[in-house]
């Protein structure tokens, strides 16, 4: 074989070689941090996620789910995403609410007042703004969202139905103002403490309850160290997919359209896990041997005290009292004055 020939011969490897390189980078499997365990509606939707992003991707990408918070507290992988470091996390809203305030709207106490409240506000313009903020405050983009249901509240020591029940009992609650403000507003003071460390400090009675919805309650067993249920719905829980913003820009305008496309359609079967799924989880932990009881008078005691209390003293970090009016429009409800 001639020297131009074999010259020839070689460049062509070389070429085939680096496109196949280049075929290898360009497919990607992300790296997904979720902060409940196997069995939550997070789980449900990261694997959704996965799902479609396979399909509509022809396979060329995949996505690996971390549970149980082995890739950091659910505030530490928002900062890891916001600098590129980790491609996504699934979370609590209330912890994203730190990086980006806005948000934090969904967390005020009796807000949103039922799943289809929760799908008209994450899916409609509202939804859409509070994106387009948490990409301008923390640099992480929501692609899909996660709904949870109700946050009920448990505990070792009795059944709470008043607001002076929970007088005597150290709740533990997320480090986040609003969450703890509400707590504040019924005469107690909450123990803020990382969901890591949360079903240990239940276990050694360093606090006594906690309040998560149904679906968390069993993917956690928290049935193991709460006998007491009570069927709160001062929050829905609303738990976002978030993408790194520098990881999102990375990808072709194709793939970022595949991933969009993967999450909306993640969020859609999140809602219909939920409707499908609480109400026998519910009555499993019933069988497991928790007692569930339902606040006095439909809960009023405790929504006068925390909208009168706590709404006002965050209208500016939401946007101001016309943001919290767009949103309770949106839902049918009355604005504020």
């Amino acid at each position: 074989m001639s020297f131009f020939k074999k010259v020839c011969t070689l460049t062509a490897a070389v070429s085939a070689a680096a496109m196949l390189t280049a075929g290898a980078v360009s497919a990607k499997n992300f790296k997904i941090a979720v902060g409940d365990s196997a069995g939550s509606p997070q789980e449900a939707t990261g694997k959704f996620f996965v799902e479609a992003l396979e399909e509509k991707s022809g396979g060329k990408h995949t996505a690996t789910l971390f549970l149980n918070g082995q890739l950091g507290s659910e505030q530490d992988t928002v900062n890891e995403a916001a600098i590129g470091t980790l491609d996504m996390s699934l979370l609590a809203i209330n912890n994203v609410t730190p990086f980006s305030p806005t948000v934090g709207v969904f967390t005020l106490p009796y807000v949103i007042l039922s799943l289809e409240d929760a799908e008209t506000l994450t899916q409609g313009p509202i939804g859409q703004e509070l994106t387009e903020n948490t990409l301008r405050d923390a640099g992480v983009r929501i692609i899909a969202w996660t709904y949870t249901g109700f946050r009920r509240l448990t505990n070792s020591k009795k059944p709470v139905t008043t607001v002076a029940d929970l007088q005597d009992l150290v709740i533990r609650v997320p480090k986040n103002e609003i969450m703890i403000e509400t707590y504040k507003s019924w005469g107690i003071n909450p123990t803020p403490m990382a969901w890591s460390e949360t079903f240990t400090g239940l276990q050694t009675k360093v606090v006594d309850g906690q309040d998560n919805p149904y679906m968390t309650i069993n993917a956690m067993k928290f049935y193991e160290v709460q006998n007491h249920v009570t069927n709160l719905r001062y929050i829905f829980s609303i738990e976002p997919l978030i993408v790194s913003e520098a990881v999102f820009q990375d990808l072709s305008a194709e793939d970022q359209q595949i991933i969009l496309d993967a999450g909306q359609e993640a969020t859609l079967k999140s809602a219909q896990f939920l409707r499908d799924s609480e109400a026998a989880i519910k009555e499993e932990l019933t069988a497991k041997g928790m007692a569930i009881v339902d606040p006095e008078n439909d809960e009023a005691e405790f929504i006068q005290l925390a909208t009168e209390a706590v709404w006002p003293k965050f209208y500016d970090s939401i946007g101001g009292v016309e943001k919290m009016n767009a949103v309770l429009t949106a839902i049918g409800r009355d604005p504020v004055q």
